[in-house]
C-alpha cells in the first residue's frame, strides 16, 4: 500500500470480493489453524464496527416494527408495460399534433402568396443579430433581439417569443427564393409559440427549407465556426432526407476510366462521400461498384446485393471509395445492366426498401449506345430513376447524360467544382419526393437517436447527463405546394420537426418501480437502441469525450447479447406485444463485478411510431415492492431533515410543464405540493407516498449518527454513513470534516456511480441486494489515486410471508483503519523463528490496492480457479472502442504532385514537434524504469503509437465470481526448484477472502499474469464479410410513395454554364489535394 510501513498487509479487489493478501518470507508450512483464527477475529471487528457506525441493525429494526403497517405486492410487468407505453404514446402523440399544426400553417402561407422577384424583407439572421457597426448601428439582416437564459433549453439564451433565421455561408441570403421563402415562413412564429403554450414540454421547433434556410424556435445567436463559416444546412440532416422521401434502393456506378484523372476523380469522391453516404439512413438500401471495360465492386464482398446504409457500412464505403484510382475505358453498357439485375432480384426477392429503386451514375461522359439497356430493363413502366452528374467542365456528353436521367425519371446535374457539390447533389431528393408531395401523403417520420452537437453548450452535458440519455429523437413531416397550377412537379417546400430529448421519455417509466437491476429501453423498427442504460455513445480518447462513430446504430442484439437466438430483437422488432424471460450475465461496476441474474423482459409497441418499449424486472426482489403509508403531516415533518435527500434526476413533480415551477428543485417541489402551496403541480402520488413513509422510518437514523458523533467520538478513519431506499431518498452524515476526510468526492454531485440517477440506482445499493441481507459487502475504490473502502448491506421488511428489499445501509471508511485492524491481529514479532512449525514468520506487504490478484500472482490465481474457488466467466462488449494501427490512405496518390511534397513535409514537420512535446514528461526523470522503457521502445513503436486511432470493435473479457461454499482451502504450487504454499480462509458474515502465501518461491516463469483486460475479437474475411451484409429482421415503414401517374418528369436537370476563374480554380485544385493526402 503506498505510503505504508513495511510489513503491513495488502487490501486487494477480486471483482465481487476482496482478497487479504500476506505473503510470508519462507519456505515453511502455513498453520492453516493460524490463518482461520485471523479471519474469524477479523470477521467479529469488521462486523461491529461496521454495524455499529452504519446503523444497519437500528434500520432493520425499525423496518421490523412497521411490517403490521407494510403490504408487500407483486409488480405486475404486463401492467406496467401497458402503462408505461401509453403515457409515452400520449407524449409522442402530442410532438406529432404539434408538428401538423406547423406543417398546415406553412402550406397555407404559401398557398395564398404569389412569388415575387422583387420583395425585399427584413428578418432576424441568427448570426447577424445583437450585431453593430463601427457606428454603433445594427447590422444588415440583425437588429435587437433580446436573449435570455433559458433553463428548459439547457441554460442557452434565447428569445421565446421569436424565431430566428440561419443561412448556410455557400447560400446567397438576398435570393428571392430565399426572401420569399422566408417571408411565407413568418406565419410559423405563431404557431411556434402557441404549440409552447400548449406543450411547455416541447424542446426546438424548426422549419427547414428546401431553399436552404433554417428557422428555429426559441431564437439564439448562432455560432459559426473558427472560420467564420456557418456550415450547418439543414437540408443535410437526417431528419429533413427521411422526411422529404420515401425508403430506397440505390446504387451509386462510379467511373474510374482514364479520363477521369486528377480533379474529377476528386469531385467524384467528394460527391459520393461527403453528399451522398452522409445523407441516408438505416431506411436506404446501397451498393456500389466502379467500372471501365468491366465491373468490380467497391467491396467484393457485396458483389451483386444490397446492404442497409447504416453507419457502419457508410463508412465502410467511404473508405473504399477514398482509394479508388483510374485506369481503362469506360463502358457503360454493361455496368448499367449489373445495376438494373441487382435492383430487379431484390424486388423479386422481397429485400431491400421494397420502395423507391435508383441509380447514380458518376461520370464525365457516355459515349455508348445504351438506349437498348434501358428498353429490356426499365422501360416502359420505369420503375428504376437514374440520375446522372457529370463531372468536369467539358460538356461534350451534356446531351446524352440529360437524355439517360430524363428518360427515366432522374435528374441530370452538372458538377464542373467542387463548389458545386454542395447545392447540386441534393436535387434528387426533391424528385424523389414527388409522387409523395403530389399525393399530399404528409407521412411523419422519427429519427434514430442522435447526439446533437451543432447548438452551443450542448457539449458540455457529455460531462452531466448520463450518457445513454443524452441522445434525442426528431419528429418531422414534409410541407408541400398545394398550389394546383404546380401540382405535377411536386414542389417540396421543407420540413417541419420538432426535437425530443429520450431522457424526458424515459421518466416516463419510472426507476422505482422497476427496482435494483430493472431498466427500461427503446428500440427503432430497424432494431437500433433508441435509449437503454447500457447505451455508452462516447468514448474516452485522452482526456476528452467523443461521440462514437456508430453510436446511433447500436443494434439491441450488441447490448441484450445473451438473446442468442434474438427471440427478444425479433418479437419487439416486429411490434409485437408479450414478455419474455432470460438468464444473463450483468456486470457492474464498469464490468468489473459479474452477476448471474434473471431477467424478465415486458414490450410492446408505441402506436404511430417506429418505437418498441421495453422492460426488464429481475427475479426476485426486483419482482416484489413494499407499500406503506404515514400521514402527511408525520412525513414531512422528517422529509425536511438537513442529512436527507431525494434523486435530482427523477420526476417526483413535473417541474417542466408550468414555466414558474422551472425554480424549484424536486424536494422543494414536493414539500410545496404537499405543503398544498402548489396544488397545480403534476406528482407521482405514488412515489411521495413511499418517499414520505421512507422519511419516516429511516428518521431516527438522524439522531443515532448524531449521538455516536457526541459521544465518545468516531473511530480515525470512519468517514461517512449513509443508507438509500428505493424511493430514492438519501441520508447522509459526514462523520470527518472535509479537511481530514480522504474520499472527498464520494456521495457528492459529481459522483454519479453512487447516486440515484435516471440510469441506474447506486452502485453501492445494487451490490448490496445481491448479497445476504444484515452481511456487509466490500469493495475498493480508486478514485484516480484516491483510495477507499465502502461496506453496504441490505435491509428487508417482511408481511404476509415475503420479503422485500427496503433499502441499502453502509459506510465507507479509509484502507489505514482496515490496515491498522487487521495487522492488530495478525502481527507477528520480527524474531518468529521460520522453522518452528507452529509460527508464521514476519508478514510483508506490496503495493497491491485495487489491483487484480491475477495480475499480482498468476499462479495463486490460476490454482483458485482450477481448485473451484472461482469460477471464470466470459463477458462481451459489443460497443467497444480499439486503437486501429492501420493507416489508410489512397492508393491513386499522385506521386509527382508538388503539393503532395510539401503536405507531407509540413505535416512531418508537425507531428514530430507535437510527439516531442506530448512525451516529454518531467516525471519520467524520477522514475528510472520509466525513463529506460521509454527510451528502449521510443523508436520501434513511437510513430505508430501516435498514428493509432481508435475504431469501434467487439471485445471479450474474464470475470471471476466467487464460489461461496468453499470456505477454506491450501495448497502447494510447483514452481521449478521451489514449491509455493498458500491458504485461502473466507472470512464470515462477509464477502472477504484472506489468502496467506510464501514470497520467497517466484512462480512468474511457469504462470504469466492473469489479466482483466478486454481483448478485441478478431473475425476472419468470410465472417466479416457475413456479418457486415447480414440483413437482420427488421419492420419496414407502413407507406411507399415510389410512383404517381401525374408526376411531371420533364424537369430533370439542365447542363449548368459556370466557368471558374483561373483563380477559384488554382485555389479548387490546392484545397482538393490538400484535403485528399493530408491525412
Amino acid at each position: 500500500m503506498a505510503g505504508g510501513t513495511p510489513g503491513t498487509r495488502a487490501l486487494l479487489r477480486i471483482l465481487g470480493f476482496f482478497c487479504l493478501w500476506i505473503t510470508a518470507q519462507a519456505q515453511m508450512k502455513i498453520p492453516p489453524e493460524t490463518v482461520q483464527q485471523w479471519a474469524s477475529e477479523f470477521s467479529v471487528q469488521l462486523r461491529d464496527f461496521t454495524t455499529k457506525y452504519s446503523g444497519s441493525q437500528l434500520l432493520q429494526k425499525k423496518l421490523k416494527d412497521v411490517e403490521s403497517i407494510v403490504k408487500i405486492v407483486e409488480v405486475d410487468g404486463n401492467d406496467l408495460v401497458k402503462d408505461y407505453s401509453d403515457e409515452i404514446e400520449r407524449m409522442l402523440g402530442s410532438k406529432m399534433k404539434s408538428v401538423k399544426r406547423l406543417a398546415e400553417s406553412a402550406e397555407d402561407a404559401d398557398l395564398y402568396h404569389d412569388f415575387n422577384a422583387s420583395l425585399t424583407f427584413d428578418y432576424y439572421n441568427s448570426m447577424m443579430i445583437n450585431k453593430v457597426d463601427e457606428d454603433g448601428n445594427s447590422v444588415e439582416l440583425g437588429g435587437d433581439f433580446p436573449l435570455e437564459e433559458n433553463e428548459h433549453f439547457n441554460n442557452m439564451p434565447v428569445n421565446t417569443l421569436l424565431s430566428d433565421i440561419q443561412i448556410p455561408t455557400n447560400v446567397y441570403n438576398k435570393d428571392p427564393n430565399i426572401i420569399n421563402a422566408i417571408y411565407n415562413s413568418e406565419a410559423l412564429n405563431d404557431v411556434f409559440i402557441s404549440n409552447f403554450q400548449k406543450d411547455p414540454t416541447l424542446t426546438w421547433q424548426f422549419f427547414g427549407s428546401s431553399t436552404g434556410f433554417f428557422r428555429i424556435y426559441p431564437g439564439i445567436k448562432w455560432t459559426p465556426d473558427a472560420n467564420g463559416v456557418a456550415a450547418f444546412d439543414c437540408r443535410n440532416r437526417n431528419w429533413y432526407i427521411q422526411a422529404a422521401t420515401s425508403p430506397k434502393d440505390i446504387i451509386i456506378m462510379v467511373d474510374i476510366s482514364g479520363s477521369m484523372k486528377g480533379l474529377k476523380m476528386t469531385i467524384a469522391k467528394h460527391t459520393i462521400n461527403t453528399h451522398l453516404w452522409t445523407r441516408w439512413g438505416e431506411c436506404t438500401f446501397i451498393n456500389c461498384y466502379h467500372y471501365t471495360d468491366y465491373v468490380r465492386y467497391v467491396e467484393p464482398c457485396f458483389r451483386g446485393t444490397l446492404v442497409q446504409a447504416d453507419l457502419d457500412n457508410r463508412e465502410h464505403f467511404k473508405l473504399l471509395v477514398e482509394s479508388l484510382h483510374v485506369k481503362g475505358e469506360a463502358k457503360i453498357k454493361n455496368a448499367m445492366k449489373e445495376s438494373f439485375k441487382i435492383l430487379s432480384e431484390a424486388r423479386t426477392n422481397g429485400q431491400g426498401s421494397m420502395c423507391n429503386q435508383a441509380i447514380m451514375l458518376i461520370t464525365d461522359g457516355a459515349m455508348e449506345d445504351f438506349q437498348s439497356v434501358f428498353e429490356e430493363f426499365n422501360w416502359p413502366e420505369r420503375r428504376v430513376r437514374v440520375f446522372t452528374y457529370l463531372i468536369g467542365r467539358e460538356m461534350t456528353f451534356a446531351q446524352s447524360a440529360k437524355w439517360i436521367a430524363c428518360n427515366n425519371k432522374g435528374y441530370y446535374t452538372h458538377i464542373s467544382t467542387l463548389a458545386d457539390v454542395q447545392e447540386n447533389v441534393m436535387e434528387y431528393l426533391h424528385v424523389l419526393s414527388r409522387p409523395m408531395v403530389i399525393n399530399h401523403n404528409h407521412d411523419i417520420i422519427w429519427t434514430e437517436a442522435y447526439m446533437d452537437t451543432v447548438l452551443p453548450k450542448t457539449k458540455e452535458l457529455f460531462y452531466t447527463k448520463a450518457q445513454s440519455l443524452l441522445l434525442m429523437t426528431s419528429v418531422a413531416m414534409p410541407v408541400f405546394s398545394k398550389k394546383k397550377e404546380t401540382l405535377s412537379h411536386g414542389i417540396l417546400l421543407g420540413v417541419v420537426g420538432t426535437d425530443v430529448p429520450l431522457m424526458e421519455v424515459m421518466k416516463l417509466a419510472p426507476r422505482y418501480m422497476l427496482g435494483a437491476h430493472g431498466y427500461a429501453f427503446l428500440i427503432t423498427n430497424n432494431g437500433y437502441i433508441l435509449a437503454h442504460p447500457d447505451l455508452r455513445p462516447l468514448y474516452k480518447d485522452g482526456k476528452k469525450l467523443k461521440p462514437k462513430p456508430n453510436y446511433n446504430s447500436v443494434d439491441m442484439a450488441e447490448v441484450e447479447w445473451e438473446d442468442t437466438d434474438e427471440t427478444l430483437r425479433t418479437a419487439m422488432v416486429r411490434g409485437e406485444t408479450g414478455s419474455y424471460r432470460l438468464s444473463v450475465r450483468a456486470s457492474v461496476d464498469k464490468g468489473k463485478r459479474p452477476l448471474y441474474l434473471v431477467n424478465d423482459y415486458f414490450y410492446t409497441n408505441i402506436d404511430e411510431t417506429p418505437f418498441s418499449f421495453g422492460m426488464v424486472l429481475t427475479r426476485g426482489h426486483g419482482s416484489v415492492m413494499f407499500i406503506g403509508n404515514v400521514s402527511v403531516e408525520e412525513g414531512l415533518h422528517d422529509l425536511t431533515s438537513p442529512d436527507l435527500s431525494i434523486a435530482t434526476e427523477w420526476t417526483y413533480c413535473e417541474t417542466d410543464i408550468d414555466p414558474s415551477h422551472r425554480k424549484y428543485s424536486q424536494l422543494q417541489a414536493a414539500i410545496r405540493y404537499l405543503l398544498g402551496k402548489e396544488p397545480d403541480l403534476q406528482c407521482d402520488e405514488l412515489l411521495l407516498q413511499h418517499t414520505l413513509f421512507d422519511a419516516v422510518v429511516t428518521a431516527p437514523m438522524e439522531a443515532y449518527w448524531n449521538a455516536l458523533m457526541l459521544s465518545d467520538g468516531v473511530e480515525a478513519g470512519v468517514e461517512t454513513a449513509f443508507l438509500g431506499t428505493r424511493s430514492g431518498l438519501m441520508r447522509i452524515i459526514r462523520y470527518a470534516g472535509v479537511e481530514t476526510r480522504v474520499a472527498k468526492r464520494f456521495l457528492t454531485e459529481v459522483d454519479k456511480d453512487n447516486l440515484f440517477t435516471i440510469d441506474h440506482f447506486p452502485l453501492w445499493y445494487r451490490l448490496a441486494v445481491e448479497n445476504t441481507p444484515g452481511s456487509f459487502y466490500y469493495y475498493s475504490v480508486n478514485d484516480k489515486g484516491v483510495k477507499y473502502v465502502i461496506a453496504t448491506t441490505a435491509v428487508t421488511v417482511s408481511s404476509g410471508g415475503r420479503t422485500a428489499m427496503a433499502g441499502a445501509i453502509g459506510v465507507q471508511l479509509s484502507l489505514e483503519l482496515l490496515e491498522k485492524r487487521f495487522w492488530a491481529i495478525a502481527k507477528q514479532p520480527s524474531d518468529t523463528d521460520c522453522s518452528a512449525t507452529e509460527g508464521v514468520c514476519p508478514l510483508s506487504c506490496e503495493s497491491t490496492v485495487g489491483r487484480f490478484l491475477g495480475e499480482v500472482d498468476g499462479s495463486v490465481m490460476a490454482s483458485l480457479v482450477k481448485m473451484g474457488l472461482y469460477k471464470k466467466v466470459s463477458l462481451f462488449d459489443y460497443q467497444a472502442m480499439c486503437k486501429n494501427s492501420h493507416h489508410h490512405a489512397s492508393s491513386a496518390r499522385p506521386l509527382l504532385s508538388p503539393f503532395y511534397c510539401i503536405a507531407a513535409l509540413i505535416r512531418w514537420l508537425f507531428s514530430n514537434a507535437l510527439m516531442f512535446l506530448l512525451d516529454f514528461n518531467l516525471c519520467g526523470l524520477w522514475h528510472s524504469d520509466y525513463f529506460v522503457d521509454a527510451k528502449a521502445g521510443y523508436h520501434t513503436s513511437h510513430k505508430q503509437r501516435k498514428m493509432d486511432a481508435y475504431q469501434p470493435c467487439d471485445t471479450a473479457y474474464p470475470g471471476f465470481m466467487y464460489d461461496s461454499s468453499v470456505r477454506e482451502a491450501n495448497s502447494l504450487i510447483k514452481c521449478g526448484r521451489c514449491q509455493k504454499m498458500f491458504v485461502v480462509q473466507q472470512i464470515p458474515d462477509s464477502n472477504l477472502v484472506l489468502v496467506v502465501t510464501q514470497a520467497d518461491c517466484d512462480c512468474s516463469r511457469q504462470y504469466g499474469p492473469m489479466l482483466l483486460e478486454p481483448k478485441e475479437i478478431k473475425y476472419n474475411a468470410t465472417v466479416k464479410c457475413n456479418r457486415m451484409k447480414s440483413q437482420k429482421v427488421r419492420r419496414r415503414p407502413s407507406s411507399c410513395h415510389a410512383y404517381h401517374p401525374k408526376e411531371n418528369a420533364k424537369d430533370c436537370g439542365g447542363a449548368l454554364a459556370i466557368i471558374p476563374s483561373l483563380s477559384v480554380f488554382s485555389v479548387s485544385l490546392l484545397v482538393s489535394t490538400l484535403l485528399r493526402h493530408w491525412t
